[in-house]
């Protein structure tokens, strides 16, 4: 799809997917979003895979195992934004890899706003594409360090 890829990423082995395909792996973060902010969890379990991985350290948490872990911790544990907004979205494609990362803008109420990123690993499966591995942390995976930086 992309012969730049990201850093550190090699464009030896890019493979290019279907217009189709990344429109179905952009409707994932969107879709997730929707699946929290309305508390439907049948719809989350169209997101990960069954033995899908979302780790959560990056922002405090814990490493969730499996679906039902996931569903368990969305329903139960966690502290969810008001709203969920998805932005930035990008896939990087080889041939045995797949990999989407994006931004959230999360409202928390009360005129606070929090924003995170995601950095997944996705398969297709006979049911569509879905998240094997999801890390969220609150600093950016892949910022390096400028001097702009020293300026906040």
């Amino acid at each position: 799809m992309w012969n730049n890829p990201s850093p550190g990423r090699s464009s030896i082995s890019t493979w290019t997917l279907s217009l189709l395909t990344v429109w179905e792996l952009h409707e994932l973060p969107g879709r997730y979003g929707d699946a929290i902010d309305d508390r439907n969890w049948d719809r989350l379990r169209q997101i990960f895979t069954d033995d899908g991985v979302f780790d959560l350290t990056g922002v405090g948490s814990r490493r969730l195992e499996g679906i039902d872990d996931i569903v368990h911790f969305m329903n139960v544990e966690a502290a969810h934004p008001k709203t969920h907004m998805m932005t930035n979205i990008y896939v990087d494609a080889a041939k045995d890899n797949v990999t989407m990362n994006f931004r959230i803008v999360a409202l928390l109420g009360k005129g606070f706003v929090g924003t995170a990123s995601y950095y997944d690993h996705v398969v297709k499966t006979a049911d569509g594409w879905r998240v094997k591995h999801r890390e969220c942390m609150i600093h950016r995976r892949d910022k390096l360090d400028a001097p702009c930086d020293q300026n906040e």
